[in-house]
């Protein structure tokens, strides 16, 4: 068997044996957060498009609405991705170079979990391979006398097409992947600088297969651009906040370093320094590598847009994600033929990859490290975010039905976040949903739209009045509607260290009591706490 065909067997496995492994590990909060968003389909959400909703939809409608339903995609997004870089990287350099840029990135950590964990990076990275790939096949088809690839088609055909389907399926990969991730919208950018400043590139801005790309990328803008519209533009206001743009500009000269060490962190810290030097390297062969120009557009846009931004406060390293698919190609190239030749080499690059696969292993179980006598705090527990929830969802729910018994009444859920009210919301044995649109667990009242549990019914919400129906003098009614809430007791569930209920609760409600508190305790260590209040008699915050 070929070395290629040992490898594609060997990724068939892996993605099976990841497959397996969602089954085995609770989902973490923005998991069951997407989860959610899947019962509410629509157009675009708070603060992402619509793909990771419908790549959770598809899951659970065909397995379910379990932990393999909702992560069914990330594995096999996985494999799609490894398989993408295997054929650029091929098209680009050789099999060999192929071969290792896959082995590399499997090994990687970021690459580890986000086949595992089902949130928006699994489908924006793969769409950012898919878009990588086509825009490579479409300059080769456009500009063969440029590209000079011994795996473009013959120049008889080359020279009767002045425009072909990848620049189009180009344009489809980067809408799709935007509909993922806003910061897909960075590889139009990179695109656009590659193509403007390489000189024997540049005919294409003009040419019909360019402007089709725009056209077909356009379309996918339509969807956020309408929803945010009649939403007040609120994901841009997210971002802005999100970024910090909306604060005073401060240089603070240790975040840039806490940047650079998260990313070392996930990518392997050798396999992390490789890729540095790759592209050191390949910024001085520019002129000369045009194969070495299109890797690094698509890698130093991304990378340095948040290197900047981090001099102010370092971003999480997953943000520049899809840059790193070209620079694993660009450091597989240019480190394979070193490597053939020293053996000191070979032995760092060895020991990156071994380190890369340790890492991967304990992200995710870091057990391992309790099991051989090593004491872990919670608060560094990278899969903390993976653990508890069921228990208090148990616990929640335990509550609930007791108390329910004893006070002869019906008890809602609040929770003190989004993460509380989705983590508990999908483990619940019996959600008892106020009504088909409502989630299991709502979030506390605001007059802020904070996340998309603002935008969904909530207990504070006005209903219309049915046919017949007259106007009440009870608190918290209006002109052409009601508050079917007011009166009802509820159950506020928090995870914070604060011993009271917050304002939005205890103003809401006309008395609010701690009744229980639950430690989710894991090898003599209290890493969560659930605190519970009984809250009676709603009646609505004044504003």
């Amino acid at each position: 068997m070929t070395s290629k065909r040992w490898l594609f067997v060997a990724l068939l496995l892996l993605a099976a044996l990841r497959l397996v492994f969602v089954s085995t590990i609770e989902l973490a909060p923005d998991e069951s957060y997407y989860y959610q968003w899947s019962l509410h389909p629509d157009i675009c959400y708070f603060s992402k498009g619509p793909g990771v909703a419908a790549a959770i939809w598809l899951g659970t409608h065909l397995l379910g609405p379990t932990e393999t339903g909702v992560r069914l995609m990330a594995p096999l997004l996985s494999l799609g991705t490894s398989l993408l870089m295997f054929l650029l990287a091929r098209r680009l350099y050789s099999e060999s170079v192929a071969l290792w840029t896959v082995i590399a990135i499997n090994m990687m950590p970021i690459q580890h979990v986000g086949s595992v964990v089902m949130t928006i990076d699994p489908p924006s990275i793969f769409f950012w391979a898919a878009g990588l790939y086509t825009f490579w096949r479409a300059l080769e088809s456009s500009e063969p006398a440029a590209i000079a690839s011994e795996n473009v088609a013959s120049q008889a055909i080359r020279e009767t097409l002045s425009w072909n389907p990848w620049w189009p399926a180009t344009g489809l990969m980067l809408g799709l992947g935007f509909l993922c991730k806003w910061t897909n919208l960075m590889q139009l950018v990179s695109i656009l600088l590659l193509l403007g400043s390489t000189q024997k590139l540049r005919p294409q801005l003009r040419k019909l297969g360019f402007w089709s790309m725009l056209l077909i990328f356009g379309v996918f803008l339509l969807p956020p651009l309408l929803w945010n519209a009649e939403h007040q533009w609120i994901t841009l206001a997210h971002l802005t906040q999100r970024g910090g743009l909306n604060e005073p500009f401060r240089i603070h000269p240790a975040e840039p370093f806490a940047f650079l060490g998260a990313h070392a962190g996930v990518y392997s810290p050798l396999l992390f320094v490789a890729m540095f030097v790759s592209a050191w390297r390949a910024v001085h062969l520019r002129n000369s590598d045009l194969k070495s120009r299109f890797l690094l557009a698509f890698t130093l846009p991304l990378f340095g847009l948040y290197f900047l931004l981090s001099f102010k406060k370092a971003g999480e390293p997953n943000w520049t994600g899809p840059a790193f698919i070209s620079a694993a190609i660009l450091a597989a190239a240019d480190w394979l033929p070193r490597a053939e030749q020293s053996l000191k080499i070979r032995r760092f690059l060895g020991a990156g990859l071994a380190f890369g696969l340790l890492l991967s292993v304990l992200i995710l179980n870091v057990d391992i490290l309790r099991e051989a006598g090593f004491p872990l705090p919670a608060k560094l527990d990278p899969s903390k975010r993976l653990r508890g929830w069921h228990t208090m969802a148990d616990a929640a729910e335990q509550t609930r039905s007791d108390l329910e018994k004893s006070l002869d009444t019906s008890l809602f859920l609040i929770a003190n976040r989004r993460e509380v009210a989705s983590g508990i919301g999908f483990y619940l044995q019996n959600k008892r949903l106020e009504a088909s649109d409502h989630p299991p667990v709502y979030t506390p009242e605001s007059q802020v739209i904070e996340d998309q549990y603002s935008l969904w019914p909530r207990y504070d919400t006005i209903v219309p009045y049915a046919p017949g129906q007259k106007p009440t003098d009870a608190l918290y009614t209006e002109e052409n509607g009601f508050n079917p809430f007011v009166g009802r007791n509820a159950l506020f569930l928090s995870d914070t260290d604060e011993s009271v209920a917050p304002p939005a609760i205890t103003g809401a409600f006309q008395k609010t009591e701690l009744v229980k508190s639950f430690d989710i305790i894991r090898y003599n260590r209290t890493f969560r706490t659930l605190h519970i209040y009984l809250c009676t008699n709603y009646h609505g915050r004044s504003l």
